[in-house]
């Protein structure tokens, strides 16, 4: 059998070999720094044994894939460490996730604290210093049955697996788990991990099971970058946009409508000044703005498939005898909006946009301030043209995504999502055809991007737009999906160059995702110190004294206020130092101190928040300044 290595050179073997008894041949150092090998593309533990021809990488401690391994072992590690503590857990899933891991516990009649990490994490240390072995095995159903007999949570996962899936185990010294792996080869590999926090889960996510405890943690290969997450991580906390809202007076919750924000004066000029930036700039590119409403009858999204398929989602109600609902998506209005008129080929591109009020039921357990809402509006498009205009239309979408992002400083990366291999309608040639369009516009640009393979919606392939903030957190925002579904439900057509009708493309679209969950996003991202042009209160006046100053600053704010520019006065009858702080503290972007300089030379002296300095400059001069950097959205 032939291996062949990433630089192209191939080792022949004449019977199976173990990957690293591969690695040990090819170097005796690359073997005891291998943590995992890649196999034609997937990833397996050092000891699984290769009997065919196959392309081999080994991957170390450098390379980004073999940290997802850490992590997993670390989870495993957690495992065994509370099974020896606690004798009777039983245990769910562990997976690894975004920046760490976690595992699903039964913990019987015991009940976890937040102190009882750190005993877990010394007994995870203990365990891991012994250097045990983390070995793979298969079962037969039979024998996966038998080894789990007394696990209720795992003969439920065993009784779900494909029938030809193979069942596979890993075993450490005091803990075996079903697992898919790849693993460490063994403990001496997990040295610097924290565990984090704890929380419930229903087993499965389904609230008539059992809730067992969640415990968080993450896991790195240096000290270094454990501690640098660590502080990151306190970093985000005193982001958080929940924290932020309610000191900055952005938005509020209420008992009286979970999942359903308030938004209050402050924050509705933030929001206002976003849904301004989004009409202008779609106006721009030609987009025609539409309203439906928020309620249609039920034989609305019966043709749409939701009333089917998104129905325990929904809101509904009866009017008139006839049943309705509250809408989840704005798609089949905007539909009904194209059929209102006969359409030619010249029409197209048509570009259809909304600022949608949709309403989805969420889990109570899922909600999340501004990031899982219940209500919330999406920043929708549907754009209809013929199949020749894809790689032209996608090709602008994507230069406007590029531009309105860049306005945030967030960066992004792109990832194109294929034809599901099972669930999917239309004709292969059609969803083929298709990929090439949206691949070809990415490739046309020199844009990079990442093929998901088999990850498409069901109704056709999708670019997502992966947003990256201040503190590298990655959020799912922009979408574009090219949807051969909904054409087909509604009928849709359109009269070609010959008199034929035609089915026509549609682009679904979106940029912002949903405006509350976006407005949560850059309030972490900015950490409450939004740019000039979005924040709330753009400058603020403070009079030193109000008996000789005040009459100065009242005209200086009369000033600002008839250019637009959002000011406050503070002529309560506070300290001065306290005024001074409180500005910072709601971050206001530049203080003006009014005394008796600036009411003898008629100038302003002004400070930027989170600065020191302080600059005196003419009034017009500081208003035309502030009038640039709105206008430019610096």
């Amino acid at each position: 059998m032939k291996i062949t290595l990433p630089d192209g050179s191939i080792l022949n073997y004449d019977e199976p070999k173990k990957l690293s008894e591969i690695a040990d041949d090819i170097s005796i150092s690359l073997r005891k720094k291998s943590l995992v090998a890649k196999v034609d593309g997937k990833l397996m533990d050092m000891d699984r044994v290769i009997s065919d021809h196959a392309q081999v990488a080994f991957l170390t401690d450098k390379d980004d894939e073999s940290l997802e391994v850490l992590r997993h072992s670390t989870a495993h590690l957690l495992a065994e460490a509370v099974k020896k503590l606690y004798p009777q857990a039983k245990f769910g899933v562990g997976p690894v996730i975004e920046d760490g891991f976690y595992y699903d516990i039964d913990l019987g009649d015991d009940v976890l604290t937040e102190s009882d990490l750190t005993v877990i994490e010394k007994e995870m240390k203990k365990i891991a210093s012994q250097n045990a072995q983390i070995k793979r095995s298969v079962l037969s159903y039979e024998e996966a049955l038998e080894k789990f007999k007394n696990d209720e949570y795992k003969i439920e996962l065993i009784k779900g697996l494909p029938e030809d899936e193979e069942i596979s185990i890993y075993a450490q010294d005091h803990f075996t788990d079903l697992c898919r792996g790849p693993h460490l080869p063994g403990t001496k590999w997990i040295k610097h991990f924290k565990l984090l926090s704890l929380a419930g889960a229903y087993w499965r996510g389904n609230s008539d099971n059992k809730q067992l405890t969640r415990v968080y943690g993450t896991s790195f290969f240096t000290k270094e970058d454990l501690d640098e997450h660590l502080r990151v991580l306190e970093e985000r906390k005193k982001r958080d946009h929940r924290k932020l809202g309610k000191e900055l007076d952005l938005f509020m919750l209420s008992e009286f409508g979970p999942g359903f924000p308030f938004w209050l004066p402050n924050g509705m000029i933030l929001r206002r000044e976003l849904e301004n930036f989004w009409y202008d700039t779609h106006i721009k590119a030609g987009y025609d703005l539409i309203q439906t409403p928020i309620m249609l009858n039920k034989e609305l999204w019966e043709i749409s498939g939701h009333w089917k398929n998104y129905h325990e989602n929904m809101y509904t109600s009866e009017i008139d005898d006839r049943e309705f609902a509250v809408k989840p998506m704005n798609c089949p209005g905007g539909i009904l909006v194209y059929k209102r008129d006969l359409h030619s080929y010249k029409d197209f591109p048509l570009k259809l946009g909304e600022l949608g009020l949709v309403h989805r039921h969420e889990a109570s357990g899922a909600l999340n301030g501004l990031f899982r809402v219940r209500n919330f509006t999406q920043d929708d498009a549907h754009i209809y043209m013929t199949e020749d205009m894809i790689k032209d239309e996608v090709i602008e979408l994507v230069k406007l995504y590029d531009y309105m992002y860049s306005v945030f400083g967030l960066e992004y990366h792109i990832e194109l999502s294929t034809r599901p291999e099972d669930k999917y309608i239309g004709e292969i040639e059609t969803w083929d055809k298709s990929e090439k369009a949206l691949a070809d516009a990415l490739d046309a640009m020199g844009q990079d991007y990442i093929v998901n393979e088999g990850d498409g919606a069901f109704y056709g392939p999708k670019l997502d737009f992966k947003l990256k903030d201040s503190m590298k957190r990655i959020w799912q925002c922009g979408t574009i999906q090219l949807d051969m579904n909904l054409p087909e439900r509604f009928d849709l057509t359109y009269i070609n160059d010959e008199g034929e009708k035609k089915r026509p493309v549609m682009l679904h679209r979106a940029l912002y995702g949903s405006i509350e969950r976006f407005i949560g996003i850059l309030i972490e991202h900015y950490a409450g110190a939004f740019p000039t042009w979005m924040s709330p209160v753009q400058v603020e006046v403070i009079p030193v004294n109000n008996d000789y100053h005040l009459d100065f600053s009242k005209d200086l704010v009369g000033s600002l206020s008839s250019e637009k520019i959002r000011v406050k006065l503070d002529d309560r009858d506070e300290k001065l130092g306290y005024k001074i702080r409180e500005a910072q503290t709601k971050k206001i972007p530049y203080q003006i101190v009014v005394g008796d300089n600036e009411v003898e030379s008629g100038q302003v002296t002004y400070r930027r928040y989170g600065e020191k300095k302080q600059v005196t400059v003419k009034i017009n001069e500081f208003i035309e300044m502030i009038k640039k950097e709105i206008a430019d959205k610096a």
